[in-house]
Order: structure tokens, then C-alpha cells, then sequence
């Protein structure tokens, strides 16, 4: 039982360091969008990296312990992904309410 948590873990320790390099991108000159894509772009090779090792599982060629690691990975990002999303709506509904 403490294997996915471990993984879960590790997967938020990556997901913690992708999110510093992304902040450095943007402070050596790559723009908000492009920092945004790549990080969109991790998120989707994320999920198919869990949706491969859900199938090579399948086949018998995985082990459990590895499509529990790369779900847990992919749900994280789509955590992630869904934080920043609220957040950018919020924004953008707080930018709306401003009077002119």
C-alpha cells in the first residue's frame, strides 16, 4: 500500500520541479504561451504514458506496479492542469468585474 503513495509522492516531487523550470523559462524570456504549452504538452504525454502502460499491463508485458504510477502521474497533471484552469478563469472573472 505505501508503493503508490511513494509514487504519488515522486510524481508530485516531479510535477514540483517541472513547475520550477517552467518559472525559470519565463524568467529567461519564453513567453507565458509558450510556457503554458509545454506545460499543456507534458500533461497529454503524461496520460499517454499511462494509457501505454495500462495496455502493455493488459498484454501481460507490464507490471501493476507500473500503471499505478504513471495513473497516478496523469492524475496529478489533470489536478494540475484543473487548478490552473480555475485559477486562470478566476482571473479572468475578477479582470471582467472591474469598473471602467
Amino acid at each position: 500500500m505505501a508503493l503508490p503513495i511513494l509514487g504519488a509522492a515522486g510524481a508530485a516531487a516531479a510535477a514540483y520541479r517541472a513547475v520550477q523550470g517552467a518559472g525559470e523559462a519565463i524568467s529567461q524570456g519564453a513567453g507565458f504561451g509558450e510556457t503554458l504549452t509545454r506545460a499543456v504538452q507534458g500533461a497529454i504525454d503524461t496520460g499517454r504514458r499511462a494509457d501505454a502502460a495500462s495496455t502493455s499491463a493488459l498484454t501481460g508485458q507490464g507490471s501493476v506496479t507500473d500503471v499505478v504510477l504513471a495513473v497516478s502521474r496523469a492524475e496529478l497533471s489533470l489536478q494540475m492542469a484543473t487548478a490552473v484552469r480555475d485559477r486562470v478563469v478566476s482571473a479572468y472573472q475578477d479582470v471582467m468585474r472591474m469598473p471602467i
